[in-house]
């Protein structure tokens, strides 16, 4: 299970707070918090400074990757944001987002697909917000032949189905559900991915809602997620999953959490 540590964002204001003041200290004892919690990408995006963002992420890259060996996710709708960011990476990054809307894929395909790396294809055409199973399965479906079609390696793509809050439509945790089945079934090898804690916005005691989707959509071939890793519940929930379903070889990974005191009941 991949994990994308989601706290490294602006629109938290404590975050954007630390980027406009220049906060090295404070972004980096972030990321290597979730690092030590046990993601996998440190998610990084200044999106909310639409003059600045270009330059902010490349400070958030290198400040992070200063004290910090780790691939980050590069979290922007704004090509020019994604390709300097990308020249300033260490290693392999991961991509947040392409789509197959008009302004958002003509511009982000070349940028992808200029260097190895993981990419998140978002489930959103260009007509509407897609509803049923159907709609996101077709798109997904686009995205994946597109970019093989430009030499993306399957395994390197993370089709994420878009979920939508439950507090708006009830039939959207379901929806998302079935179009992780269905992708992996039809495209053996590619990757999935959710943001996770879009399912339960505007709802209360979210974080209830967010462990018992995670193990959901695990049980149905989710093999990613943008989340908060220092959630010690949240990442209790995912490691037993993980174990429960197979794959956790003789329990390691669960029983090394518990002895370094990362998950608890």
């Amino acid at each position: 299970m991949i994990i994308v540590g989601e706290k490294i964002n602006t629109s938290r204001r404590i975050i954007r707070e630390a980027v406009e003041n220049r906060d090295a200290n404070f972004i980096i004892k972030v990321a290597q918090d979730q690092a030590q919690a046990g993601a996998n990408y440190i998610d990084v995006n200044a999106g909310t400074f639409v003059d600045k963002e270009i330059e902010n992420l490349c400070w958030l890259v290198e400040t992070v990757q200063s004290s910090l060996d780790y691939p980050l996710c590069l979290d922007s709708p704004n090509p020019t944001a994604l390709a300097e960011a990308m020249k300033l990476h260490k290693g392999e990054p991961m991509i947040n987002s392409i789509s197959m809307e008009e302004d958002r894929l003509g511009p982000l395909l070349p940028v992808v697909t200029s260097g190895p790396c993981q990419i998140i294809a978002l489930c959103m055409g260009q007509a509407s917000m897609p509803i049923t199973v159907e709609e996101r399965v077709d798109v997904g479906a686009q995205l994946i032949q597109k970019l093989t079609g430009e030499g993306v390696p399957i395994e390197k793509i993370f089709v994420d189905p878009l979920i939508q809050p439950i507090s708006v439509d009830t039939n959207m945790g379901i929806a998302a559900l079935g179009a992780i089945r269905k992708i992996i079934d039809d495209f053996p090898g590619v990757n999935t991915i959710c943001g996770l804690s879009n399912i339960s916005f505007g709802l209360p005691e979210r974080h209830i809602i967010n462990r018992n989707f995670l193990a959901l959509a695990m049980s149905y071939g989710l093999s990613g997620a943008i989340m908060d890793p220092t959630d010690i519940k949240l990442t209790s929930t995912l490691l037993s999953i993980e174990m429960l379903l197979g794959r956790d070889e003789y329990c390691e990974k669960f029983i090394d959490a518990y002895q370094e005191k990362r998950i608890s009941g």
